[in-house]
Parts: structure tokens; sequence; C-alpha cells
């Protein structure tokens, strides 16, 4: 009875390290300044104008169209991501974080 309320007990605590984090596959990485004119069509958006606006961070646009920004860490990261990306347009990225509200505390940007 003691190993299994211990058991117990260690499942429950180790919960909050997991239940926050989400991962979003295959969405189109936006600058803030242009999320609201890209939205309906971010794989337009060029890596030129992302790179040229990238001071107002960055965010994902999901696929029914809610624009989620990156905490510090994930503007950090995305650029980094930018930087490597060859494409001119159409970037899209996987991300993993965990969502507050409408932003994302990023784990980790990869296209």
């Amino acid at each position: 009875m003691k190993r299994l309320l211990l058991m117990s007990t260690m499942m429950l605590l180790s919960l909050p390290a997991f239940a926050g984090e989400e991962t979003w596959k295959n969405v189109a990485m936006v600058d803030v300044a242009c999320s609201s004119k890209v939205k309906a069509d971010p794989d337009a958006h060029t890596k030129a104008c992302a790179q040229q606006c990238q001071k107002s961070g960055f965010g994902i646009v999901t696929s029914d169209g809610t624009f989620l920004k990156f905490d510090e860490n994930g503007n950090k990261e995305a650029l980094s991501t930018l930087k490597e990306e060859k494409k001119a347009d159409h970037i899209r990225v996987t991300v993993t974080g965990e969502r507050e509200g409408e932003m994302i505390k990023v784990k980790s940007v990869k296209l």
C-alpha cells in the first residue's frame, strides 16, 4: 500500500513538467510587424521582409489563423533559424514550447 501511494505521488509530481509543452509542426513563421498584413497568406511573406522587421520579434500563424508571438528566447531562435533558411518565402518551422495566452515560451524553433 505504501509503495502504491509513493508511486502515485511521484507520478503526480512529474506531470507539471510535461503538461504545458506543445509542438506546432509545419507552421508559418512571420515577424510581428507584418503578422496582421500576411495573416491571409503567411507563406507569401518573404525572408527579406522578416529580416528587415526582426526588431519587432517573431511568431507563428497557426492553421486556424491565430498569431502566437514568441518570447525573447524564441526571437533569438527564430532569427538564428531564419539565417539558415535558403528559401526566399514560404518559411515553415516546427516550434516546441509552452503557450501562455497569445505568446509561446519557446524551447526550440527548427526548419
